[in-house]
């Protein structure tokens, strides 16, 4: 068996998300899985590099996923595109080292959450920005706040799962904020994130942008490790995962 290496983009509107769910739903996962286990004849399980919530948009998602040799790149490449729904594609196949894993030989990845703050609305990316006309975000009081963001933190106030046992320690390396016209756009990159945090932090961003949040109350938002702390959770359509870094 051969271990092939995928990258996929997606628009994530009609689906649960990318993991296959126990309680049935449609995953991007599972229609992957579907098309190379009707390619091969038998089942193919595919593994990603981590889960994009229901209604995350992908340019970059990893997966990885084994063949038998006979079955070449191209040919791989052209049946899964050939099969799928036209909101799933695959942008390259490759062979992959046998160690690969697509979730745990990954190293970072970067997320960008679009925001139009304008009173006219976006209609040919609707489905992939954020319309927010509750007042006017300042960007740089966004900067300010978004520094104390950078490096190793406990981030448990930004996690959707309080209940979560395992570690919600991450390292941040960068949160860019830009602004083009009416158009704001968080770039967040770090070696990973937890469910939802990124659509947190946004979230916080957004309120410290607006006044409702100071920029310096950010060190004891992520000390408290409360999710009552933080900010309101930015609705997904506004997310996509742009790059996985191995």
């Amino acid at each position: 068996m051969q271990n092939f290496k995928a990258i996929i983009q997606y628009d994530g509107t009609k689906y649960n998300g990318w993991q296959i769910q126990r309680n049935g739903g449609v995953t991007i996962q599972g229609k992957i899985s579907d098309v190379l286990t009707q390619m091969v004849g038998n089942q193919v399980d595919v593994v990603g590099s981590g889960r994009t919530d229901a209604g995350v948009h992908a340019l970059g998602q990893v997966a990885n996923f084994l063949l038998p040799e006979k079955f070449s790149t191209p040919y791989i490449l052209n049946y899964l595109n050939r099969y799928l729904p036209e909101d799933i594609a695959v942008v390259s196949v490759e062979k992959a080292d046998e160690r690969f894993h697509a979730r745990f030989s990954c190293k970072g990845k970067t997320y960008r959450y679009r925001i139009n703050n304008s009173l006219i609305p976006n209609v040919f990316e609707r489905k992939f920005i954020y319309h927010y006309t509750d007042a006017v975000i300042d960007v740089d009081r966004m900067r300010e706040a978004a520094k104390y963001l950078i490096g190793k933190h406990d981030f448990m106030s930004f996690c959707g799962n309080q209940h979560i046992k395992k570690s919600t320690v991450r390292t941040i390396t960068e949160v860019s904020v830009n602004k083009r016209d009416n158009e704001i756009y968080i770039d967040y990159t770090g070696d990973g994130f937890l469910q939802n945090m990124v659509r947190i932090l946004t979230g916080t961003l957004i309120d410290v942008g607006i006044g409702k949040i100071a920029p310096e109350s950010m060190p004891q938002i992520i000390e408290t490790k409360n999710r009552a702390a933080a900010g309101f959770t930015a609705p997904p359509h506004g997310l996509v995962l742009l790059c996985v870094e191995y």
